[in-house]
């Protein structure tokens, strides 16, 4: 994949990856999805993304059958405890179920899929402990806003945190006002979900918009693989899209070919202009 991004621990993943939310879920569309999920390890998005959460563990033993002949270093696995699992006493309990679920000895990346009552400290704690026991490579944080991340920057583990996965596309800019910039400046990588925007009207008006279209009819792409690309511009950010198709997946491995100019870029900004004040985080 020509686009990659290096993590501040030095390892490079692919900057297109695979979302896996709702699969799993539905046995008809089974078989279905487990080629959408190696067609898109077969076009270089060796990245996957999951939960604990995600149909209560159905979409992390989707992801077993799919990468049960795949070499595990050629892989990167991302997962998220939930937050009534973050507790001293719950999480490693969740880390081992969601392994055993995806038939693997370890994670390259566990999240803390949004915050809940237990204290952060205790949190960062069991996520640094699991660490060091080898069961994760490294650990983030997941819909995490500006005041979060600050929070979690004051407890010295906490500095360990090495992505934070939020929502982000072309219509929902807001986290480029604060968090981005700190998320920069303390080499925090994003993750960004739903970049493809949700379902609904706000996806059909995004789909529709008369300047992505023109600028995915110069590229002769789509206007998602122009999304993607606009997405993964800046080479600190992973998309993770989410296709139960197999073709669709690979038109979203395909928009790792596309380079926007500043031209491009300018017109986005005038369709869809970046914050000029702090907005809600946006979680979907």
């Amino acid at each position: 994949m020509k686009h990659t991004v290096t993590l501040r621990n030095g390892v490079q993943v692919p900057a297109l990856g695979l979302g896996t939310w709702f699969l799993g879920e539905n046995k008809a569309a089974r078989a279905r999805e487990m080629e959408s999920l190696r067609t898109g390890i077969s076009a270089g998005m060796t990245l996957i993304d999951t939960a604990e959460m995600y149909g209560n563990g159905k979409a992390e033993s989707l992801i077993k059958e799919v990468i049960s002949d795949k070499k595990r270093d050629d892989l990167f696995l991302v997962s998220k405890v939930l937050p009534n699992n973050a507790g001293k006493h719950r999480l490693e309990q969740a880390l081992d179920n969601s392994m055993k679920r995806m038939g693997v000895e370890y994670l390259d990346l566990y999240l803390y899929h949004w915050r809940g009552n237990y204290p952060l400290e205790e949190t960062v704690a069991e996520l640094d402990r699991v660490k060091k026991a080898g069961k994760i490579k490294e650990w983030g944080v997941s819909n995490f806003d500006i005041d979060d991340m600050e929070e979690l920057w004051q407890i010295p583990e906490g500095r360990n945190c090495l992505v934070n996965q939020v929502l982000y596309h072309t219509g929902s800019r807001g986290i480029e006002y604060s968090l981005l910039p700190w998320m920069r400046e303390h080499d925090v990588a994003l993750m960004s979900y739903c970049p493809l925007a949700q379902a609904g009207t706000l996806r059909r008006g995004i789909l529709n918009n008369p300047v992505l279209k023109e600028i995915a009819k110069k590229y002769n792409a789509t206007v998602e693989q122009v999304m993607l690309a606009w997405n993964i511009r800046d080479g600190h950010t992973i998309a993770i899209p989410r296709s139960g198709r197999a073709e669709h997946t690979l038109l979203n491995a395909q928009a790792d070919q596309i380079q926007l100019t500043e031209e491009d870029y300018n017109a986005i900004d005038q369709a869809y202009p970046p914050p000029t004040r702090k907005e809600y985080l946006d979680i979907q």
